[in-house]
């Protein structure tokens, strides 16, 4: 491993160790290497008070658009104590990308030194936390397209320390099983058009420059990878052609993060909102297919669109027919 200089934050000794301190409101990359890895191994020194805090790696930075992993110390043992995501445009997916594969109910050290490291190659990847022999999670697929970039550290908040970041460009040795392939969901909605960002609540004839987003083999569709947020934009509209053999109500399900509002043939059918802690203080707002629609289909095309607004944590869609049956999408 050859080591790489830990930018920012305040030099200083602790648990008999000279390191970095990094104080509350470090939560961005602020300790970027440009040594262009595509593959590799990167590691992280670092110590941890239990405070509320994000401490992690990232690797594949180009602009706004990274890999992540991190840890929560404030979630030690939960199921979400540690977590993969990738970041597009500058909005950190964890809404999106949850449960196997994505997070672990893992356990690591407070107030003592410990090293998290993550391999990757292609679109696999391992993350090991505490214990470098058993990787604490297998990703099923790494979500950033595989290109060159550059690795980077982040610092998660308050109480936490960085003594060494490192790095190997040597291809990793991978420890865990491959995940299996992954099987498209036949009954989703494969491809939305999507429009530029508008404000939230803009009239539909606001909608202009509409592109095409190919979703996920599960049907999410992860919006940011096409635009950033910004408060003043931070709303588009997704359309879905749909041509039915025959006029009849058909159940869809329907997941978004964080706020959608559904059209049908332009007429709003429904509202939802699922804003993290907008319920309660421990509502993750992670998205699912928690709401289904029955949706009065006209025999031939149909319009269905959805405003999906967003705040942080991940900006999706995603959409499934109980039964497609006699239907077809554009």
């Amino acid at each position: 491993m050859r080591e790489l200089p830990i930018v920012g934050g305040t030099p200083t000794d602790h648990l008999g160790r000279d390191c970095v301190a990094f104080p509350a409101g470090s939560d961005v990359v602020t300790s970027i290497a440009e040594i262009g890895l595509a593959d590799g191994t990167i590691e992280l020194d670092l110590a941890v008070s239990g405070q509320r805090s994000f401490p992690g790696l990232a690797w594949r930075l180009n602009g706004a658009t990274y890999e992540s992993f991190f840890v929560r110390p404030h979630q030690m043992g939960n199921p979400d104590a540690i977590q993969y995501t990738p970041v597009f445009n500058d909005v950190s997916a964890w809404q999106l990308y949850h449960g196997d594969g994505f997070w672990s109910p893992t356990r690591f050290p407070l107030n003592e030194w410990f090293t998290i490291r993550v391999a990757f190659a292609g679109d696999r990847g391992e993350a090991f936390v505490a214990d470098m022999t058993t990787p604490a999670l297998v990703s099923d697929r790494l979500r950033v397209p595989v290109e060159s970039g550059a690795v980077g550290i982040l610092p998660g908040g308050a109480g936490v320390y960085i003594a060494r970041f490192a790095y190997d460009d040597a291809p990793p040795q991978f420890v865990g099983r491959a995940p299996a392939p992954p099987t498209r969901d036949a009954n989703a909605i494969a491809t939305w058009s999507v429009s530029k960002p508008v404000a939230e609540g803009a009239a539909l004839a606001t909608a202009t420059g509409w592109q095409a987003l190919e979703t996920e083999p599960s049907g999410l569709a992860n919006l940011a990878c096409l635009h950033p947020v910004t408060e003043e934009r931070n709303t588009v509209f997704a359309r879905s052609a749909i041509r039915a053999s025959q006029a009849g109500v058909r159940e869809m399900d329907l997941g978004f993060s964080d706020r959608a509002v559904v059209y049908l043939n332009g007429r709003p059918l429904f509202r939802g909102d699922d804003t993290y802690r907008s319920r309660d203080y421990r509502f993750l707002g992670s998205i699912g297919y928690y709401v289904t629609l029955y949706l009065p289909l006209d025999q031939g095309e149909n319009e269905l669109i959805v405003a999906v607004s967003e705040s942080f944590g991940g900006w999706g869609l995603q959409a499934r027919f109980h039964d497609p049956s006699g239907l077809s999408f554009e």
